[in-house]
């Protein structure tokens, strides 16, 4: 798997992960995890579309949630999904066209900072863990809003690492492996001014809520799991973490799962706001 930096969502210096192939495929088991399909059912609980609406999908990655929302919006609605990276995008493709969708959904490449799309397009957008990646997050708030229509609604979902709280390892070492693998994010802290920058941008917010990922043990079909790969993938060559104390930081995690004193959390922050 080839791991570089790019920017997913759109804007200029974003950092983002970057994949091949096999990377995309990674990256489509992890949001198969039950963590992220719970995740998923909670971010359209509250989103809570109608039939007959248009939604935008900034950020849709291999293309679970367009999938489930065009379920919801059904025949007379229409989902569109961008994204920056072709591997995603041709796997949202392959997906839905496998699929009986009660949607027409499209997919495209684009820019969350220059969306490929009319004024007052959307009745929703939503925009999962992409924000984050983001230089110009002003920039994407600005579009996100000029594409919807007056009174449409916007949800973000982002995480602040700070929340993160994960026991297995070395203290000292995990610190090094996680410092280093926050070079993958532009702001690793957004949701803390998420509120102020959608008000400065004309949007009310109505919602806010969190979701913990919680592995308090170390299953295999959980998303911390596949996390750890991600990150043993990133991180050598960043900050001094070589390859050696990145493979010792995924292996003490694995002998802490196999002792019992594994443990995974990490908070998910939802925004939902009107125009």
């Amino acid at each position: 798997m080839v791991l570089t930096v790019i920017n997913r969502g759109g804007g200029t210096n974003a950092s983002v992960l970057r994949f091949d192939e096999e990377g995309a495929r990674r990256i489509e088991a992890l949001y198969s995890t039950p963590d992220v399909v719970a995740q998923r059912h909670w971010t359209r609980q509250t989103l809570r579309l109608r039939p007959g609406e248009s939604v935008l999908d900034v950020g849709s990655g291999p293309g679970f949630l367009a999938a489930e929302m065009a379920s919801e919006v059904g025949p007379n609605g229409r989902v569109s999904g961008i994204d920056i990276s072709q591997a995603m995008l041709a796997m949202a493709q392959e997906k839905c066209s496998k699929l009986s969708m009660a949607a027409p959904v499209d997919f495209q490449l684009g820019d969350a900072t220059k969306l490929p799309f009319p004024d007052g397009s959307f009745n929703a957008a939503v925009s999962i863990q992409v924000y984050e990646y983001i230089a110009e997050i002003d920039a994407a708030l600005s579009e996100a809003r000029r594409v919807l229509k007056p009174g449409g609604r916007i949800l973000v979902v982002d995480t602040d690492w700070d929340s993160l709280v994960w026991h297995g390892a070395d203290p000292v070492l995990a610190a090094s492996v996680l410092s280093a693998w926050a070079e993958h994010l532009v702001d690793p802290h957004l949701p803390g001014t998420l509120t102020r920058r959608l008000r400065s941008y004309g949007f009310t917010v109505q919602v806010h809520d969190v979701f913990a990922v919680l592995n308090p043990v170390y299953d295999p079909d959980t998303f911390s799991r596949g996390l750890i790969g991600l990150i043993k993938n990133f991180v050598p060559g960043r900050q001094a973490v070589s390859a050696e104390r990145a493979e010792e930081w995924s292996e003490q995690l694995s002998r802490a799962g196999e002792a019992g004193s594994y443990f995974f959390s990490l908070n998910r922050y939802l925004f939902l706001a009107v125009k």
